[in-house]
């Protein structure tokens, strides 16, 4: 069930990178649209169910590494990367390595200001979220299997649900129960927190954010990438559109992404 990588469609090389605690397949709904302009590989981030098990303690370079070494084996010295909030900011991590063409951003994580600790209240509560997904994982279909489930699934990452498929959110649940390296990986931020080396970062930078983000809000969880690190990015704000903007409105989202890398 949980694999990877998905690698498909031909041309310039574009890496998708998925958001804490889900998969590559998060991003089902525009990879279609992704294919038919670039060789698309869209990974499974370490830690994550599917992706490569994280061996010793987490660092600030853990997942990044993980996911440049995956590059290397696809034979991309660089990319147009695309990431979503925790793959966001990795997606810009690999940028300051120089292993990118483009990046797109989507509600990137780690964009708190100087002094705002929501962020750990916010990992908390991911943590619990994880406990619940266990619990309620044997009970996946049924409970998705009603538009009031669906909705009560998507609530944090969507304003928009009715079109994302039952078995992608099946799959999504069961990825967020079966996340095998959560615990490292929150315990590895709150011990970290989060940095960027945004001056190395030369390739043009496009950030979308919803107005309707509940976990990472508009624009409270932004201050650092607006005011410090990327103000001179191409920054999109999305009226109404939630966390996960690949699932809210797929179709805006890929005419974004690939808005820029042409």
């Amino acid at each position: 069930m949980f694999t990877p990588f998905h690698r498909g469609g031909s041309g310039a090389p574009i890496v998708c990178l998925h958001g804490f605690l889900d998969t590559w397949r998060v991003w089902e709904l525009v990879i279609p649209a992704l294919e038919r302009h670039h060789d698309v590989l869209a990974l499974t981030l370490a830690g994550h169910a599917g992706g490569p098990p994280i061996t010793g303690e987490v660092t600030e370079s853990t997942v990044a590494d993980a996911a440049e070494a995956a590059m290397d084996a696809a034979g991309f010295a660089a990319a147009h990367l695309v990431g979503s909030s925790a793959g966001g900011h990795v997606a810009l991590a690999l940028a300051s390595r120089g292993r990118a063409q483009t990046v797109v951003a989507l509600a990137p994580a780690g964009g708190w200001a100087a002094g705002d600790e929501s962020f750990r209240e916010l990992l908390g509560f991911q943590r619990s979220l994880q406990q619940q997904a266990k619990t309620a994982a044997p009970f996946a279909d049924a409970v998705l299997a009603t538009a009031e489930g669906r909705r009560r699934a998507t609530a944090l990452l969507t304003s928009n649900y009715e079109h994302i498929p039952k078995d992608l959110l099946i799959h999504q649940l069961l990825g967020i129960a079966n996340c095998h390296g959560a615990a490292q990986l929150i315990d590895g931020a709150l011990r970290l927190g989060w940095s960027l080396d945004a001056q190395a970062i030369d390739c043009p930078v496009r950030i979308l954010w919803g107005t309707g983000d509940r976990l990472l809000p508009w624009p409270r969880a932004a201050a650092r990438y607006r005011g410090d690190w990327l103000p001179h990015a191409d920054w999109v704000v999305l009226d109404g559109v939630g966390h996960y903007p690949h699932l809210d409105v797929p179709l805006e989202t890929a005419q974004l992404i690939l808005g820029l890398t042409a």
